[in-house]
């Protein structure tokens, strides 16, 4: 019997279908009868499907392709913030301070290649207790068009980078969060989870801060995994505005009675593994 597990899940089960591939089945099994009838409603179902698939990867929170985590529980009194594109040298430490301030932690999806360049950041994360996710290597726009060797090999790449602190985390969230079925073997094989977003101010990677809370704040709602971006933006003046901005945020989540958790605590399971100290780490270490 075929056994496959889906994306970031372990034990055995039967075969996983996804709802595309389900679909799929269905759309397939209506043709046939439909082929007798008229060849254009052929046409028009299998176009109908085809649609759906290119539709349905710029909602970063359905399960289509695999399983996809994009929320916490309905129930749950509070909310997570994540940070994306990370970690800066300029905007990380200032996020950081910040967070730091209202004792709060967050989960950071940072690139391998960000944090192989600013290593200490990666520390400074962890030394504060907050969660770190696998953003990608190299945060390739159309990442999600590439083969499914280069995304194997820019999420394994990072969670290697990440190992070298001592950590491999659990969760991926693919860049754009644009989810595609290229990323179903990648998953499969790294053991990560997909976890998008539910919540996002449209900043544009921090290009469009103004107003950023209130675009966040009108629509939250509890269980929400809010977006956000400690990437440095292109004036030095919008890093105060950006600031002041997460400050309105967290305040305005304070005052409809919900509390900032940690991701792990919002979700139910752990964002990352700490490992066994290695050769590597102790020579960084004591570098």
């Amino acid at each position: 019997m075929i056994r496959r597990q889906p994306p970031g899940e372990s034990g055995s089960g039967l075969r996983y279908w996804s709802p595309a591939e389900r679909l799929g089945i269905a759309v397939f099994a209506l043709s046939v009868p439909l082929a007798f009838i008229s060849s254009q409603l052929v046409i028009g179902v299998l176009a109908i499907f085809v649609l759906v698939c290119a539709i349905i990867p710029f909602f970063p929170g359905v399960s289509f392709f695999f399983p996809v985590i994009g929320r916490g529980p309905d129930a749950s009194a509070g909310i997570c913030l994540s940070f994306d594109d990370g970690p800066d040298p300029v905007a990380t430490p200032a996020v950081l301070a910040l967070l730091r301030q209202h004792r709060l932690q967050a989960v950071f999806f940072v690139t391998g290649e960000r944090a192989e360049r600013y290593p200490h950041l990666i520390d400074a994360l962890l030394a504060d207790g907050h969660s770190i996710g696998n953003h990608s290597y190299s945060h390739d726009n159309f990442i999600m068009f590439r083969s499914e060797a280069r995304l194997s090999a820019e999420i394994e790449l990072t969670q290697r980078v990440l190992g070298a602190h001592g950590i491999r985390p659990h969760f991926f969230r693919p860049p754009v969060g644009i989810n595609t079925p290229r990323y179903v073997e990648p998953l499969r094989q790294s053991g990560l989870t997909a976890v998008t977003f539910s919540r996002r101010a449209g900043d544009r990677g921090n290009r469009k801060i103004h107003g950023l809370s209130g675009r966040i704040l009108r629509r939250l709602r509890p269980g929400d995994i809010v977006l956000l971006h400690d990437t440095a933006p292109r004036r030095v003046v919008d890093l105060s505005l950006l600031l002041a901005e997460i400050e309105r945020l967290i305040s305005g989540i304070e005052q409809r009675g919900l509390a900032i958790i940690p991701v792990a605590t919002l979700l139910g399971r752990p964002a990352m593994s700490v490992l066994t100290k290695t050769a590597e780490q102790a020579d960084r270490n004591c570098s």
